[in-house]
């Protein structure tokens, strides 16, 4: 198989991503109880993350 560019930037991206959730450690260690109150941490970092992202670039 070839080496795809677009296809390599497109899973280091996601694979980042993870790792930036996964340093919260929280969330690697997966210390909730319910599969609910784990996914509500997910969109508490996730939302964190993208506050951050915004008022870093305005």
């Amino acid at each position: 198989m070839a080496f795809d560019p677009v296809l390599y930037r497109r899973s280091n991206t996601a694979e980042r991503f993870f790792q930036k959730l996964k340093a919260w450690r929280g969330l690697a260690a997966r210390y909730d109880e319910t599969a609910e109150s784990y996914e509500a941490g997910l969109r508490l970092r996730g939302s964190i993350m993208w506050l951050l992202l915004l008022t870093t670039t305005t």
